[in-house]
């Protein structure tokens, strides 16, 4: 009888759902300031908060494909970054931990 170790994925999800709600609050900051006037970011503040809720989905597929979630947190990653600039640095960060590590973690 083949023996088959289980690994637990909370650490990518944790870091998925941290990233992802950061984004969500950075692309709702740059639409708030967009109703002000002072800057014209109201695409790129609705480009990050799509990314981060791709994130979010990836944090539901990476119990079920590891792989899948894995790319969808890196292309979250860079639509993140993109969409607002230096504001979110730190959400692409937590994406890209959960990415890689949701990709190479055996």
């Amino acid at each position: 009888m083949k023996r088959t170790k289980i690994i637990s994925r909370n650490f990518e999800m944790i870091m998925g759902l941290i990233g992802s709600v950061i984004g969500i609050f950075s692309g709702s900051f740059l639409i708030f300031l967009e109703s002000f006037g002072q800057v014209h970011t109201s695409f790129l503040g609705l480009v990050a908060i799509a990314a981060s809720l791709l994130g979010l989905a990836s944090v539901y597929y990476v119990r079920k494909n590891n792989e899948i979630a894995g790319i969808g947190f890196i292309i979250a990653t860079m639509f993140v970054i993109v969409g607002s600039a230096h504001i979110n640095v730190l959400s692409g960060i937590f994406l890209l931990v959960a990415g890689i590590s949701s990709l190479f973690r055996k």
